[in-house]
């Protein structure tokens, strides 16, 4: 019999509580896509002037690099508040940071205002982006895990993983629109600047949103819990969730490190350099390269959910080594079509990529939700997700250009997606099987429970 606390809620409220997740992460991916998609296209040229093209290319990547450095950060102050707090609290602060991160660069002055000031102070705004999503991921998929029912808990937490697909469809049709509808003179002088500045519309959407919905009735009752510890204790110091963490799941923090690698790097190849491969090796237009990738998100967004139900039926890790094993054997076929230079080809390339892509992003929230003790999820899900983006998903755009520059061949960014690949068929290897575990019976237990409670589901 399910505990009060693991009971699933109505399924309105749920529906209710998924909406709030899902228009929060999508507000926050589209603040993040949004930055990728501009240095692909245009902060080269409005920053880094002075560059040879390429160079200048290289260099945008590279501020888009550093927002991936602060997510860790973000991860280890969000995840340790989460903890102690809850997950509302800290949802609602990443999105007024992210929000307002990325209002500001729709109003930055451009190096041939300002010089060298210029560069700096996106690179400082583009920080405070990758601190707010490091503490964003981790709070909106928990939220949504810990309000459903084991059964279905793959199905339905895949939805804040649409988030993703939606921000990328939703970044790619405003610049795509844009465009289309602009000169390249006026895109480049000031159209560049709208999709940045919508963003301070779509938080205030989206706060109101998240400001309706509950917190979690499973971190409720790890907090009580852990309040009654505490008096039993004489008032003895609860550890922090970090040292927790590092104590009770190093091996859990190490295996979600590896799962995310190919599911990271694949993206950012498939989303980012896409868009730098498709118009300077292959000569195809920007708005060609920009409504594949809108097409191809679209689909994306379709199929997590399908991915995340299947998940719940067939478990976390066979789902998730389709995808890695899948994204790996993809890589040579996905260069030789977009290398044919026609839409159709660059299409099919693009989508098939994202849908073997969505089979590693759709288990992932339940699975790494359901590895770690409630008063401690927070902290490990964000550290494990977001410390493997630093050498995964933050140099991915830039070690694939660096490679096309040096080799001018798509060979070698094929065989570095394969490594990565490999690299998470590996991970994914040595993990348990969390599918039907019940959170709250983890939530109640003190740390050393938890980690006896992992080890008898595995």
């Amino acid at each position: 019999m399910a505990s009060p606390a693991s009971a699933p809620p109505a399924e309105s409220n749920l529906k209710r509580i998924v909406a709030a997740s899902l228009i929060g992460t999508t507000i926050e991916w589209y603040d993040f896509f949004l930055y990728g998609s501009a240095a692909a296209l245009v902060f080269n040229k409005l920053f880094f002037p002075e560059s040879d093209p390429l160079v200048g290319t290289l260099l945008s990547f590279l501020t888009y690099a550093v927002g991936f450095a602060a997510r860790p950060l973000g991860a280890l102050v969000f995840g340790h508040y989460g903890d102690r707090l809850g997950r509302k609290k800290l949802l609602v602060l990443s999105l007024l940071l992210m929000g307002g991160a990325t209002f500001a660069i729709g109003l930055l002055p451009t190096h041939a205002a300002v010089g060298s000031i210029a560069p700096v102070l996106l690179t400082v705004l583009r920080l405070v982006q990758g601190f707010a999503l490091g503490g964003e991921w981790g709070g909106a998929v928990l939220l949504v895990s810990e309000h459903g029912d084991a059964k279905r808990r793959g199905f339905w937490a895949s939805w804040p993983q649409t988030g993703a697909p939606a921000g990328q469809l939703l970044a790619t049709a405003v610049l795509s629109a844009l465009t289309a509808l602009l000169s390249d003179a006026a895109f480049l002088s000031w159209g560049w600047r709208i999709p940045f500045l919508l963003s301070g519309v779509l938080v205030i959407v989206g706060l109101w949103i998240r400001l309706s919905v509950d917190e979690s009735p499973v971190f409720k009752a790890a907090l009580a819990a852990a309040e009654e510890r505490k008096a039993a204790a004489a008032g003895q110091v609860e550890k922090m969730p970090l040292v927790a963490v590092l104590k009770h799941h190093w091996r859990d923090v190490l295996i979600a490190m590896g799962a995310r690698m190919a599911e990271n790097i694949s993206y950012y190849v498939i989303t980012a350099f896409i868009l730098v491969y498709a118009t300077t090796q292959v000569g195809l237009s920007k708005q060609t390269a920009l409504n594949t990738v809108l097409i191809a998100s679209a689909v994306h967004f379709a199929v997590i959910p399908a991915w995340g139900a299947l998940s719940d039926r067939i478990g976390r890790r066979p789902v998730y080594l389709i995808g890695a094993v899948g994204v790996g054997a993809w890589m040579f076929p996905f260069f030789m079509l977009i290398d044919s230079g026609t839409f159709g080809a660059l299409l099919l390339a693009v989508t098939v990529g994202l849908v073997l892509h969505g089979a590693m992003y759709a288990p992932q929230a339940a699975f790494f939700s359901e590895m770690f003790a409630t008063r401690m999820r927070y902290s490990g899900a964000s550290i494990g997700a977001q410390f493997s983006s630093v050498a995964a998903g933050a140099p991915a755009p830039l070690i694939a250009t660096a490679l096309l520059a040096d080799y001018d061949s798509s060979t070698p960014i094929a065989l570095y997606v394969i490594a990565a690949a490999l690299l998470t068929v590996v991970a994914i290897a040595c993990a348990r099987e969390t599918r039907n575990r019940d959170l709250s019976e983890v939530a109640e237990d003190a740390p050393q429970a938890a980690a006896a409670q992992v080890r008898a589901d595995a």
